[in-house]
């Protein structure tokens, strides 16, 4: 089995060096999520998976399989600032996770705000990619080859990338979200990695989506590609794109209304404001 294709763990480059792997292990903390990583094994809930990217394909590519992996220095959402029209110095900026919609459940919200009052938002959506198989036993394999005793393991067991299923899937949410953000004349962002991007621009309908992306869109894609640096890895925002709902509805041939009231999400919001999800430089 090959121990290259587990790239970080724990948000960890497996080529840098003088890492204590069985103290990173042991405390399972992710620094995306600042708590312990969210992603366990059904067979043992107690254990946390931790890995962030994996090497795959001929060429060995990186590609990130966590989306709390892409949140990395909360750059996502300081790109996400000139979708904020209505924002103004002195505003406060609040990221704030999970907000349901009629549509569907939203990542993240990036809210300007103002004495406790939401003046504009921006609704971000994360998309790493959907694996098939098992990663585990590379995990395993990989500490084993740092010295870790590990639980015997299956190595032939091996995984892939579910690039179609992924692709699709986000898609067909994102057209069912957009229309709720058109109709409140605000902006929904797909967060994902390059690679994904350029799958999704092979295998869909993408001629008519704007590689000039315009601040009148609704709907924005910001893509990113993970550099290496110093055998450490960092995100760098490397395309951005825009339509509209009916640009979505082309990429698949879809439909769906959404209509909610504007007042509702804004009081929604304004409750889980706090210190906790303000951003701080």
């Amino acid at each position: 089995m090959e121990n290259q294709k587990i790239v970080e763990l724990f948000a960890t480059s497996a080529k840098q060096k003088g890492v204590k792997w069985a103290s990173t292990v042991a405390r399972q903390q992710c620094p995306f999520v600042k708590k312990r990583c969210v992603k366990t094994r059904k067979s043992e809930p107690s254990v946390s998976i931790g890995t962030c990217t994996v090497a795959y394909g001929r060429n060995n590519d990186n590609v990130i399989i966590c989306p709390h992996r892409l949140t990395e220095n909360n750059q996502i959402f300081l790109d996400c600032i000139h979708l904020l029209t209505l924002h103004e110095p002195g505003n406060e900026l609040h990221i704030i996770p999970e907000i349901s919609i009629p549509s569907g459940n939203v990542d993240y919200v990036f809210a300007s705000v103002r004495n406790g009052k939401v003046k504009d938002f921006v609704g971000i959506e994360l998309q790493a990619l959907d694996t098939t198989g098992s990663v585990w036993n590379y995990r395993q394999s990989f500490l084993k080859s740092k010295g870790i005793t590990q639980v015997e393991f299956d190595a032939n067991v091996t995984f892939g990338i579910n690039w179609k299923m992924t692709a699709k899937t986000i898609l067909v949410q994102m057209h069912h979200k957009i229309s709720t953000f058109e109709n409140l004349n605000r902006h929904l962002v797909l967060v994902l990695q390059d690679c994904l991007m350029s799958y999704m621009r092979k295998e869909f309908s993408f001629s008519h989506i704007s590689s000039i992306p315009k601040t009148g869109d609704s709907f924005h894609f910001h893509s990113y590609q993970l550099l290496a640096e110093c055998n450490r890895y960092q995100l760098s925002l490397l395309e951005r794109a825009s339509t509209d709902a009916n640009g979505i509805s082309k990429c698949l041939g879809l439909q769906a209304e959404a209509n909610v009231d504007l007042e509702i999400i804004l009081k929604t919001l304004e409750n889980k404001i706090s210190g906790k999800t303000l951003l701080k430089l």
